[in-house]
């Protein structure tokens, strides 16, 4: 007989790793349109906070519904995101509705941050608007129509 084991069910938590906390933060506050609920970028230039699990590396925490996007700022100066490579090819939010995701368009443009038009994706079952981060990281809002 087969032992069970665990099925996840859901990701518990995304972490990306950024060059500029500081600027990473803000970028994804206003993509998000909420506050970390877990922030230790303040304390990114102290000794050891970049090793210090405890103080999430210097990083910053946004709490999703019940899941969890953090932002660790390890990357060196200048380093850019390549969705070519092995690893993460984009990070993708679910929105509530379309009329979110015009909402997030017409914040993104007021805060003049480029992004993609809101892309109805037919028969995939969502609509989307996809953004770069500030180190290049693909990223989409999407809302789920199917």
């Amino acid at each position: 007989m087969t032992e069970p084991f665990a099925q996840p069910t859901a990701l518990a938590h995304v972490r990306v790793t950024v060059t500029d906390i500081h600027r990473s933060k803000a970028f994804y506050q206003q993509l998000l349109g909420t506050d970390p609920a877990i922030d230790f970028s303040d304390q990114v230039d102290e000794p050891g906070v970049l090793e210090d699990r405890e103080r999430f590396y210097g990083g910053s925490v946004f709490r999703l519904g019940d899941q969890v996007f953090g932002l660790r700022p390890v990357a060196p100066k200048g380093q850019r995101f390549d969705p070519d490579t092995v690893g993460l090819d984009h990070v993708s939010f679910v929105v509530g509705s379309v009329d979110e995701l015009h909402q997030a368009a017409a914040r993104l443009d007021a805060a003049g941050v480029e992004h993609g038009e809101v892309t109805d994706l037919g028969d995939a079952g969502m609509v989307i608007l996809s953004v770069q981060d500030p180190d290049d990281i693909n990223l989409e809002l999407a809302a789920l129509t199917g």
